[in-house]
């Protein structure tokens, strides 16, 4: 039986593999130019880990609950607005400066995918960035992330922050408009149970009885709950499997 809901694949995610990136470049940051002792330096690069080990968390908690990845995805964002201060905090504390938008440098390193692709020597190779090796990957952004000024790799850590963070905000508005659509692994585990038993009703007389009502607001298939509280309290109901967005309720 296949998954209701794919999970995994986020090694070939864009924003698994930028903050791949991030999180190497961090820790060679780090090595490099700030005291090993200061407290900063464990921050940063735990920041780092957390925006990197979170999407590959979330991507494998997706099979099972869709409220699990949404929290997993924000708080990978979450940790990487944090790393964005510390780099920009890094910049402002030395007093140098920091690349502003339209800023040659920065374009540069925002333009590297496109600038890989018009690089192929077939213009029809589909390959792009998410099919190369973490270190085919890296030889890319070297020039900024290997250079000997700590300036020059802060901001070109800030750009990819940012890249980061905006292929994050793109994955969390689509895993919510699926589940607002689709609704979550409950919803569709009942609702297959459902489809299961309309077909065994099909094939089989004796299961043409339907023990599982719809939902009478949302039509969705209801499910088995027992009261907690109240004057019901340890007694059987029918509650809608969409619940708390939808209340309906059949008493047995």
């Amino acid at each position: 039986m296949s998954k209701f809901r794919p999970s995994g694949g986020y090694r070939d995610s864009c924003s698994f593999q930028t903050a791949t990136i991030i999180y190497d470049a961090t820790y060679w940051f780090c090595e490099k130019f700030l005291d090993s002792r200061s407290r900063t330096v464990d921050q940063m690069v735990q920041a780092a880990r957390s925006g990197r080990q979170n999407i590959a968390e979330g991507s494998r908690a997706a099979a099972t609950s869709s409220q699990t990845e949404l929290r997993l995805l924000n708080v990978a964002r979450a940790s990487l607005e944090e790393l964005l201060l510390d780099y920009e905090d890094f910049l402002r504390h030395r007093r140098m400066r920091q690349w502003e938008p339209d800023d040659s440098d920065a374009m540069a390193v925002r333009r590297v995918p496109q600038n890989f692709k018009q690089d192929q020597t077939d213009p029809s190779d589909p390959t792009d960035l998410t099919e190369l090796t973490d270190a085919e990957r890296w030889a890319l952004y070297a020039p900024w992330l290997d250079h000997a000024d700590p300036a020059v790799r802060a901001n070109a850590l800030i750009c990819l922050i940012n890249q980061a963070n905006y292929l994050l905000d793109r994955q969390i508005e689509a895993a919510e408009t699926q589940f607002v659509e689709e609704g979550g692994y409950s919803e569709q585990l009942a609702a297959a149970r459902l489809a299961a038993r309309n077909r065994r009703k099909e094939t089989r007389p004796e299961d043409r009885s339907d023990p599982i009502p719809a939902c009478p607001q949302c039509g969705k298939a209801m499910v088995l709950r027992t009261a907690k509280t109240g004057q019901n309290a340890g007694k059987q109901f029918w509650g809608c499997s969409a619940y708390p967005e939808c209340k309906g309720v059949v008493r047995l």
